[in-house]
């Protein structure tokens, strides 16, 4: 299989409401869009590390520029029969998973066209229906949360997910779960503590909470295992996992007892495969998590959560979710609450909204 063509896209994505978080606020969502072309066969991808370095050290626009200007030019042309092929042919080149991410699920949804086969099923999925959870950032104010907590255990949501920051956390908690205390949570620090919050962490213990996900920096692997020593609560861990290699190093010194799996902060489909056997022989369960990322790139991750350790409901939303007009086709809807149908092809842009989001684009 060859890259012949490859069309790079920086879109900005108008968000309904703002996205809040520990390290910001997103009120578009920009994403890069990539397109590859082989023979008479097109498929696309995504891959999304939001307009700034904040949640990661890559940005739209170090992702546009690497793949436009060192990696997509490193592999057109060429010819990849293994997805390996394409990981290896990048290795020269120094972390920046997101970037190299794009290119790798462009090579998993290339071979879906070409072979016709259903992405979850080249993935190696075992079901077809994929179990999600609700998620709410960081809101204007507690009763503002818990009217729409409220609508989402009425929808009878299997987990729920709370952004939290210094000044948003404890007496979020508090009220959460003194309101409904039979319904599963989780919190999600985005890196936002450090060992210095440990009273804070301990705190928590009484609540019982699902676990906390990233509750100290981004780059983190060895306080985290100190802080699991001191807490009942179970860590996992998201920003800190960017690499197979990482996650063996998590799992080796005990720091986490969940693992979210994001495909383009771990470097694509082929890394969530591996991470995700390490994670199964160890027993630590997986889940998939997002970037608010189009129709397509929720699909993409809505087909790798079809794999057997993903147990734990995801982060999959509902296009409606995020956007008004949802800039990739078809938009991602509920087969029922909480509960998402993979898709035998891939969502691609309707070309004028296409037009009508890109910043920048470049044609390899």
């Amino acid at each position: 299989m060859r890259f012949d063509e490859i069309k790079i896209y920086h879109v900005a994505m108008p968000l309904i409401e703002p996205w809040i978080t520990s390290y910001g606020s997103d009120y578009e969502i920009h994403s890069i869009l990539i397109n590859v072309k082989s023979d008479n066969y097109s498929a696309w991808s995504e891959t999304c590390a939001l307009e700034l370095p904040t949640y990661s050290y890559e940005s739209a626009n170090s992702i546009f520029f690497n793949i436009s200007e060192i990696f997509g030019p490193s592999l057109i042309k060429k010819n990849f029969e293994t997805p390996y092929e394409v990981i290896n042919e990048l290795s020269l080149f120094k972390g920046n998973p997101f970037a190299k991410a794009g290119l790798d699920i462009a090579w998993w949804n290339l071979k879906s066209e070409i072979t016709n086969t259903p992405l979850h099923i080249l993935l190696g999925g075992s079901r077809d229906l994929v179990v999600a959870g609700a998620d709410f950032g960081v809101q204007k104010d507690i009763d503002t949360l818990l009217e729409k907590i409220n609508l989402a255990v009425e929808n009878k949501a299997p987990r729920i997910k709370l952004k939290v920051k210094k000044g948003w956390d404890f007496d979020v908690i508090d009220a959460v779960k003194s309101s409904f205390p039979k319904s599963i949570f989780h919190i999600d620090c985005n890196g936002g503590y450090s060992l210095d919050d440990l009273n804070f962490f301990k705190s928590l213990d009484k609540y019982q909470l699902a676990f906390i996900e990233q509750p100290l920096s981004f780059d983190d692997l060895l306080d985290h295992s100190k802080l699991a020593k001191y807490i009942s609560t179970p860590i996992c861990l998201d920003e800190s996992i960017n690499s197979v290699e990482r996650a063996r190093q998590a799992i080796e010194i005990n720091a986490c007892k969940y693992i979210n799996i994001k495909p383009g902060r771990v470097g694509g489909l082929t890394n969530s495969i591996e991470i995700n056997k390490l994670a199964e022989n160890a027993g630590i369960p997986v889940w998939v998590g997002g970037m608010l990322e189009s129709a397509l790139g929720a699909s993409i991750c809505i087909s790798l959560a079809t794999l057997n350790n993903f147990t734990y409901p995801g982060d999959l939303f509902p296009s409606e979710r995020f956007y008004k007009d949802d800039l990739c086709k078809p938009e991602n809807k509920f087969d029922s609450p909480y509960i998402f149908k993979t898709l035998n092809k891939m969502p691609v842009p309707d070309d004028e909204l296409l037009k009508k989001y890109t910043i920048k684009s470049k044609i390899l």
